[in-house]
């Protein structure tokens, strides 16, 4: 049975609500699935005064429970075409495991969400991924076996790099049943590869 780790930072809740996607769709398959976040290093004020999600039940992840997962699917939102702050700080902080080779062969995975449908979804995913290909992970995407990103009928995120969902400009739109599904898919194809790999 292949473990498998879903990663995220979610300020307002849309990736946290992604995040259950991946894991569902990874859970499908019988895999083994935690679901942790990382540290908020945001002033705790600061956060409550813009809203934060500030009530997620999801532990706080250590960078020393990565090398404990075959698969690893790492999620936050865009930051001007890049992801998070918090993010960043987090894997910044694995130079031990890439050092050892801790995740080397281990699969890997992104997912991600910005305010509008041209707020740098694509880069965000690129700059996920480099991290995990610098620690030598196989990466699976989100491919067009999941239709519905190719949706021209309504507005819809996913892309072949990984599953997103777009939050609207003051983040009141939730991720639609399209997206979630390409969570759900990716997420299931994780699980089945680690399983092939490790199993």
């Amino acid at each position: 049975m292949a473990k498998v780790l879903v990663l995220y930072y979610s300020t307002y809740g849309h990736i946290e609500t992604l995040a259950n996607a991946v894991a569902e769709g990874a859970r499908s398959t019988g895999a083994h699935v935690d679901i942790k976040r990382v540290p908020e290093t945001v002033p705790e004020e600061v956060a409550k005064n813009a809203h934060f999600k500030l009530d997620q039940v999801a532990p706080v992840a250590s960078v020393a429970d990565l090398e404990h997962y075959d698969a690893i699917v790492v999620g936050t939102g865009t930051r001007f075409g890049r992801m998070s702050s918090q993010m960043a700080a987090f894997l910044d902080q694995a130079g031990g495991l890439w050092a050892r080779g801790a995740l080397n062969g281990k699969v890997g995975g992104a997912f991600t969400s910005s305010a509008t449908q041209h707020g740098g979804q694509e880069t965000t995913l690129f700059s996920i991924i480099t991290n995990l290909f610098h620690f030598g992970m196989t990466i699976v995407g989100l491919p067009y076996s999941h239709q519905g990103q190719m949706s021209v009928t309504e507005i819809v995120g996913g892309a072949p790099y990984g599953a997103t969902t777009i939050a609207g400009a003051d983040g009141s739109r939730q991720p639609s049943e399209i997206e979630l599904s390409g969570a759900r898919h990716q997420g299931e194809l994780i699980a089945k590869t680690a399983a092939k790999l490790f199993g």
